[in-house]
């Protein structure tokens, strides 16, 4: 099984030529992105999470905070090393080289939270297809996806941010139950139904 998109030479080549070749530890840009991201998880905490396409763990230390146990991967090898090195003091967290979608998790690891963070856009109409039916069929009952994408155009790109999210729109399974929109980047919160779609007050008893 293939899923033609963004060869995976082209992340071994940027990690070749920095640790961090998207400055995600050193931008304001990203770690006020990272910090939204954590904030628009409807739950206080999560059970199993699965964050596919990792990179340096910028974003994984944040969602470790909020996770009984948390299973982060990428493609390349770099990463992988450099995440577990950053993640060493979490023995909550586990860090795999992994090439989404065409590799997955065992059938039998559900998780009730997954992020799909700077992902889908790597990926062709069958990538992306594979990726979101792997992640619909993973999730709960109930649980979050969180998904976040940058929206310029980007020649590496198999498609554009947005495309994403619209797509993502339209799978059944999920309902969108939160947006937050910048010129920037899109992020949003599905959540897999049945059971109906709650919101965080709703799921509080507010009303």
């Amino acid at each position: 099984m293939s899923s033609p998109g963004t060869p995976a030479e082209y992340f071994d080549d940027m990690y070749a030529g920095a640790e961090d070749p998207w400055s995600f530890e050193t931008r304001w840009y990203d770690r006020r992105k990272h910090d939204l991201t954590v904030a628009c998880l409807p739950r206080r905490r999560y059970r199993s999470a699965f964050e596919p396409g990792c990179s340096t763990g910028m974003l994984t230390r944040r969602l470790a905070q909020r996770c009984d146990r948390l299973l982060a991967v990428d493609i390349a090898a770099a990463p992988v090393a450099g995440t577990r090195r950053r993640l060493a003091d979490q023995p909550h967290v586990r860090v795999e080289r992994m090439r989404v979608p065409d590799e997955w998790p065992a059938e039998a690891e559900r998780f009730d939270l997954i992020v799909l963070s700077e992902l889908g856009y790597y990926f062709d109409d069958a990538g992306l297809d594979l990726l979101t039916t792997r992640t619909v069929d993973s999730l709960e009952p109930g649980g979050t996806l969180v998904a976040v994408h940058w929206r310029p155009a980007v020649a590496e790109h198999a498609r554009g941010g947005d495309d994403v999210h619209r797509l993502l729109d339209d799978v059944d399974g999920l309902v969108r139950t939160a947006r937050h929109e910048e010129a920037d980047f899109l992020l949003d919160v599905f959540l897999r139904v049945p059971p109906p779609a709650r919101s965080v007050a709703q799921a509080e008893g507010l009303w």
